[in-house]
This record gives C-alpha cells, structure tokens and sequence, in this order.
C-alpha cells in the first residue's frame, strides 16, 4: 500500500493517539511524541513500525502524537491514517486482524 496524500487519524484527548501520515520519498521516516515515551517509547515505535509492515507500506512520513493511548488503539490510528492516505473507499477496508 501506498501513501498518496497527507491523512490524520485520532485526537490529542487523553488515552487516544493523533497519527499523521504523508508520502515520502524513501524508507519510513517516523516520528514520536508522547508523554510516556520513557516507559513506552520502544513499543509504541514497534507498534507503529509493525501496523506499516502489515499494510505493505514501505515510505512515507508518519507523526505519532501519542497521549497514553493503548496498542489497540494505536494500531487503529495507523490503520486508520494509511486508508485514508490512499483513497480507500468504507467496504473495502479489511479492518482488524483481516489487513494482510
């Protein structure tokens, strides 16, 4: 899957996460921000780096404002921000466990 155009999912509210994605030119550029980074820091980067793979996305630009959210929830937001990155249309969406 391909990142064709900036795309957010989530919100700044507390135990949620904002993810913002855009295309880039090579490899995957990942920036975190979070208020537990020193305890979560490494999971939430695999988290991230994980749901990517899963979806078959190889570049971009991807801004991980995190405030507490749990691993569900970030994995939703990537999921979320690279669907609509790409134009993909509701029924199309294999959600969960079903992206490949």
């Amino acid at each position: 899957m391909e990142i064709l155009k900036t795309a957010i999912a989530g919100t700044l509210e507390s135990s949620d996460a904002q993810v913002t994605v855009e295309p880039g030119e090579q490899g995957i550029e990942l920036t975190i921000e979070s208020s537990v980074m020193n305890q979560y820091g490494r999971q939430i980067k695999a988290a991230v780096l994980e749901t990517l793979d899963t979806l078959g996305v190889s570049k971009g630009v991807v801004k991980v404002v995190d405030k507490g959210a749990l691993e569900c929830t970030l994995k939703a937001r990537v999921q979320c921000a690279v669907y609509r990155s790409c134009g993909a249309a509701e029924k199309n969406i294999p959600w969960g466990g079903m992206a490949k």
